[in-house]
């Protein structure tokens, strides 16, 4: 069994989705620690300027986990992110169809980052016709940091190899936790292609959130997410 492990983002990118596709069971890290001007709270869509990104603001946010992260409401954030998919996508050949899909989020309160983005994940999951179950973290009761939580997780699930993104395996990756568990490491192995996008003036922008490629390729979608794949591969052991 498969299993990919990443934080909950805000509408991911396209590497991201396809490392859920790929997995039989993926693990939403909800318990670690908030990551401030990552990708947990923000994504870049496509721009008549290039892209731009869109920002959920967090509130009180240092030192937290993921799942504690709240929402400053006090803020028009949910009318500017709808507006700036309006703007840029409104032309888009899919954009019709998947409007009736996200507009509601942008009308409803959030309060917690967390329940914004498993929501949002879910419905673009839904969309592009993934179907691999989602287990948050925090709701397996296990400990640990680093790889060792990593690994923990997979051996709770009792999975047989871990899917690792592409920089994590090359960067803080320490596979000899996952050996010693009988667990095989694979990496993702994944590079963004061209597809039909907005805004032709700027050129193809490569690793942007997973709308663009919806609201531009529609149900050809997913087949796009697999023309990127490269032959995952075991990392060299250190």
């Amino acid at each position: 069994m498969i299993v990919g492990i990443h934080q909950p983002h805000y509408l991911p990118w396209l590497r991201y989705l396809d490392k859920i596709a790929r997995s039989d069971v993926f693990v939403l890290l909800d318990t670690v620690q908030y990551t401030k001007n990552g990708w947990q709270n923000r994504n870049k869509i496509k721009s008549a300027q290039c892209w731009m990104y869109l920002t959920v603001p967090a509130l009180d946010a240092f030192g937290r986990p993921i799942t504690g992260v709240r929402i400053n409401s006090q803020t028009r954030w949910r009318e500017k992110h709808w507006a700036a998919l309006v703007t840029n996508y409104s032309r888009a050949p899919f954009f019709g169809r998947y409007r009736e899909l996200l507009e509601p989020t942008y009308r409803q309160q959030w309060e917690l980052l967390h329940d914004l983005s498993v929501h949002t994940l879910e419905l673009l999951l839904s969309a592009l016709g993934i179907r691999t179950p989602l287990v948050r973290s925090s709701t397996l009761g296990v400990s640990g940091s680093g790889t060792e939580l990593l690994a923990n997780i997979c051996a709770k699930l009792g999975a047989t190899t871990y899917l690792s993104g592409d920089y994590a395996a090359g960067n803080h990756l320490d596979n000899r936790v996952f050996k010693e568990r009988g667990i095989d490491v694979q990496v993702q192995g994944w590079q963004c292609k061209e597809y039909r996008q907005q805004h032709l003036q700027a050129g193809f922008v490569p690793d942007l959130s997973i709308v663009d490629l919806l609201f531009n390729e529609g149900e050809e979608s997913l087949a796009v997410l697999r023309r990127c794949r490269r032959e995952a591969f075991s990392p060299v052991s250190i």
